[in-house]
């Protein structure tokens, strides 16, 4: 919650703390291949990929061009080396220099009807290299 609040400010957020924490806890943990990176007892990022979709990245605003988030878009393309894809918001330009640095295309802009927020969103796929 402290990364989407640093990286979008100005983004209406759909629900609550306590409906987001239920829906990591309940509903995304649980069925999504989850990983979490931490520096001792304090977690600083977390990653989730839903089979070739990279559903989830946060990484704590302290720790942001650190690494961590690099380490954990190489291991979800290790995870998925077919490819993958994601959904970002248009507003929210690090992400996107992250993702096109890491090969990320923009494949899909949308103005933001089929998202709870309704905040206009792009896809971005990678695609390995061909061999």
């Amino acid at each position: 919650m402290r990364s989407y609040a640093a990286a979008l400010p100005g983004v209406r957020r759909a629900h609550t703390d306590d409906e987001v924490r239920y829906w990591f806890r309940e509903l995304l943990v649980p069925h999504r291949e989850t990983w979490v990176a931490t520096a001792g007892d304090a977690t600083v990022a977390v990653m989730v990929l839903d089979g070739e979709e990279l559903d989830q990245l946060y990484i704590d605003p302290p720790w942001r061009g650190r690494g961590v988030g690099d380490r954990l878009v190489d291991l979800a393309k290790r995870r998925s080396p077919a490819g993958l894809e994601l959904w970002t918001f248009q507003v929210n330009a690090p992400a996107r220099r992250f993702y096109e640095r890491h090969g990320f295309v923009a494949a899909e802009h949308t103005d933001g009807s089929r998202n709870e927020e309704r905040e206009p969103d792009v896809r971005y796929v990678w695609l390995p290299e061909p061999s």
